[in-house]
């Protein structure tokens, strides 16, 4: 008897340590895919359905802040303006948060695309990266063609966006060792740098030792 419950003390043991433990392990299998240029590893550990709505609910939330300190470009602009801007981010995260594009990201380490440009350049407007007082002049001279007058400014942003990152990327630290904690029982995050960007990244347990990427917390 006492043999019997020694055993299942053990697999008791065993089973929560496997459990407490796998999200470390789906994190060291991230790193070492990461650092392997596996693309299609990473890929893979995202879920894109949770993923793409919270970067553009952060991205969206963003712009609407950063749009306070400029009342006359809103007055200006009006809600033509804040939709041009909240449709660009919203293309913008659909077209670079795809298994696709990640796995192209991994394995090139970084290098920019256009998907790549295009979210940079939302993320640039969104955290008031960039002058938007350019958009007054720029609304003025165009009369209030804010189609016109966005395409203008994303363009610019986009091309000094790409120099930006790809100077980033090329001088920008990965951290060694990420920060690793639970957030919850089936909630798990990790934090670091990734080319000098501080990021945070929420994986969430699928079944029982299963973990996917479902948000990263934006700078």
């Amino acid at each position: 008897m006492k043999k019997l419950i020694a055993l299942i003390m053990l697999l008791i043991v065993i089973v929560v340590t496997v459990y407490a433990g796998s999200p470390y392990y789906s994190a060291y299998q991230l790193k070492k895919a990461y650092d392997a240029k596996d693309g299609a590893t990473v890929a893979a550990a995202i879920d894109y359905e949770q993923l793409r709505p919270s970067m553009q609910m952060q991205l969206t939330s963003k712009f609407a802040n950063t749009m306070t300190y400029y009342p006359l470009v809103a007055e200006l602009g009006g809600e033509p303006l804040t939709q041009a801007g909240n449709t660009f981010i919203t293309q913008a995260v659909d077209g670079a948060i795809t298994a696709e594009n990640i796995e192209k990201l991994i394995n090139t380490q970084g290098q920019a695309n256009t998907a790549t440009k295009e979210l940079a350049a939302a993320w640039a407007i969104a955290s008031n990266q960039v002058d938007l007082k350019n958009l007054i002049r720029d609304l003025i001279i165009q009369r209030g063609d804010v189609d016109a007058v966005v395409k203008n400014q994303m363009q610019q942003i986009m091309e000094k966006q790409a120099d930006e990152l790809e100077q980033q990327v090329a001088q920008g630290e990965d951290s060694n060792k990420p920060s690793l904690s639970y957030c919850g029982i089936n909630c798990f995050t990790i934090s670091g740098q990734v080319k000098g960007y501080p990021l945070t990244i929420e994986m969430q347990r699928e079944g029982f030792v299963n973990w996917k990427i479902v948000d990263v917390v934006l700078p």
